[in-house]
């Protein structure tokens, strides 16, 4: 009868484990606060643009264009770095 009980409480132990292990994974692969964005139009960057160059050419608002481009250095472009024109953040 001790064998089984040694069996059982492993077995509890290691669903207790895996348990943990996955409720740690879902909270780790969740962003809290940050926003999505979702890009329904790209524009690649040609020598000479600039942020305001771009914003021009598209008529996008300042705030807009830099939501839909989070990541955006507009002190470094490259040529034929991607730019979201046109989409939506959540």
């Amino acid at each position: 009868m001790a064998k089984s009980g040694n069996k059982m409480a492993t077995l509890l132990n290691l669903i207790l484990v895996l348990s943990l292990v996955l409720m740690i994974s879902i909270a780790e692969s969740r962003k809290l606060g940050e926003e999505a964005v979702a890009c329904d139009s790209v524009y690649g960057a040609e020598e000479g643009d600039t942020c305001e160059s771009v914003i021009q050419k598209f008529q996008l608002g300042a705030d807009f264009f830099l939501s839909i481009n989070p990541n955006l250095n507009c002190d470094n472009f490259f040529v034929g770095q991607w730019l979201c024109t046109e989409g939506t953040v959540n």
